[in-house]
């Protein structure tokens, strides 16, 4: 064959391809909008994306398990989806498309393989929609409420009603909000449409009316008022860390369960993923979602321990400097971050090791930990030095953290790269909230002592954990294949 032809030919496959994730873009479309069912590659987001990106998706997915992971195949299976009688759901086409291809699946009928995998969403109780309030609308509330607006679809499960903030809302304060929830330095456009209702005092995002609230105490609020009942609060604002305290909101009328997006004193602190199951949200009302670093690290070090054993470790965490530290050099209450935050390099203070505990209690103990605020604005590296019981080699702990990744209870929180190049910047926009760069990872001669790098968009990795533990708070989790 020669160089013409062969040349060719990669132009009519390239064109094939292109077509194919053409479709496949539609049928993942009306699986969301009209049938509530959301589609994942190897837990990437696919809604939205164009053709470049699903194609790209598809490679890394083919890295990810060492098999060709082909675009034509997703198309045939999601066709297949796209035809039988599925309540809401949450679908890794990835994950399908591998297994049809493995043990031989491949001579079974894709229809059979299909409704064989997911016979389980037959069973499925029906989910009653849950109305979501913001209390606070910073860094990770207007995250949060991007994801929300995002994912709302047909509206079967988190309702964005509400935002509450202080002072008074003015037409510019409601420009100035909606402008920031359009456009982030970091995490750029917002895929949607905002607008303003000065009447209303409310933001219309993607048409939807999120009504803005202004109260100086929690309990202050009828929420009802604006035909908002049993609401979901989640508290963005990080003043009220108490039971007490996080208890006012539930005196509030409309408010029934709470949760907290930063460590909490006593009050269950989870990671999704990890310990949620422990908590009852029939029973229990406020939750904390932890840190960004504990729910980076935990789902790491629950792995490392069920499989190899944990004496002892240090967690050292480099992290994107954030708002409670000065701009430029001035007062503050705590030693060092009184400096420039886009100057310096400051070691700062860490609850990493205690809160792991929280999540982990057999950790108790184990772990010391610092942290370092260093002048990025977002992307953040978690270096874990741990001691084993039992011993391990490189390439055996890469393989239990992909395994971890690629099936179980934490494939959600484990992102698996396999990047030589991976940078912070890269690493900005994972949902995942931890990313194990397998790239990095240090072994001692002996097996004894791991070194392991873990990487997490501390902004948006840790709002998506928020949301999946709203989720779970709200019972409004669908039936998820992974």
């Amino acid at each position: 064959m020669n160089a013409n032809t062969l040349y060719e030919k990669e132009l009519a496959f390239q064109a094939d391809r292109r077509k194919a994730t053409t479709e496949f873009i539609k049928i993942i479309s009306d699986l969301w909008y009209d049938k509530s069912i959301e589609i994942v590659l190897f837990k990437n987001q696919v809604i939205d994306r164009n053709v470049s990106d699903i194609i790209n998706l598809h490679e890394y997915a083919g890295q990810f398990v060492q098999k060709p992971i082909s675009i034509f195949d997703s198309v045939e299976i999601l066709r297949t989806i796209n035809d039988i009688n599925l309540p809401p759901s949450k679908l890794d086409i990835g994950k399908l498309t591998y297994e049809y291809h493995s043990d031989h699946q491949s001579a079974i009928d894709i229809n059979s393989f299909i409704m064989e995998k997911l016979e389980k969403a037959k069973s499925c109780e029906e989910i009653i929609p849950k109305d979501v309030v913001l209390y606070g609308f910073g860094r990770i509330g207007r995250l949060i409420a991007r994801e929300l607006m995002a994912k709302t679809g047909k509206g079967n499960q988190l309702r964005l009603r509400a935002i509450v903030t202080r002072g008074a809302i003015t037409a510019e304060i409601l420009e100035k909000r909606a402008n920031l929830l359009r456009t982030d330095s970091v995490h750029g456009q917002f895929m949607g449409t905002v607008d303003i209702d000065v009447k209303n005092q409310a933001m219309i995002i993607n048409g939807t009316t999120v009504h803005m609230i202004s109260a100086d105490r929690p309990e202050d609020i009828d929420y009802t008022i604006y035909g908002i009942s049993r609401a979901l609060i989640i508290d963005n604002t990080g003043a009220y860390r108490t039971n007490e305290a996080l208890c006012r909101h539930l005196k509030s009328n409309g408010a029934s369960q709470v949760l907290l997006t930063a460590p909490g004193k006593d009050v269950p602190n989870i990671v999704h993923g990890v310990n949620h199951l422990e908590f009852d949200p029939n029973t229990t009302k406020i939750f904390s979602a932890a840190s960004c670093t504990t729910n980076a690290i935990t789902p790491i070090l629950k792995a490392v321990e069920e499989s190899l054993g944990i004496e002892k470790g240090h967690i050292e965490t480099i992290h994107a400097y954030t708002n409670d530290q000065n701009l430029v050099d001035n007062m503050h209450g705590k030693y060092r971050r009184g400096r420039a935050a886009a100057l310096n390099m400051v070691i700062t203070e860490t609850g990493a090791g205690n809160a792991v505990s929280k999540a982990l209690p057999q950790l108790k103990g184990k772990f010391t930990s610092n942290a370092i605020r260093v002048p990025v604005p977002n992307g953040s590296l978690a270096i874990l030095n741990i001691a084993l019981k039992n011993k391990t080699s490189k390439e055996t702990i890469n393989a239990i953290i992909k395994k971890y990744a690629l099936e179980g209870d934490l494939v959600e929180q484990i992102k698996y790269s396999m990047s030589q190049e991976l940078v912070s910047t890269d690493i900005v926009g994972t949902s995942a909230p931890a990313i194990y760069d397998s790239a990095a990872t240090i072994v001692s001669e002996d097996g004894k002592n791991l070194v392991l790098y873990i990487w997490y968009d501390n902004e948006f990795g840790y709002s998506n954990q928020v949301i999946r533990l709203a989720k779970y708070i709200a019972k409004v989790r669908r039936f998820t294949y992974y």
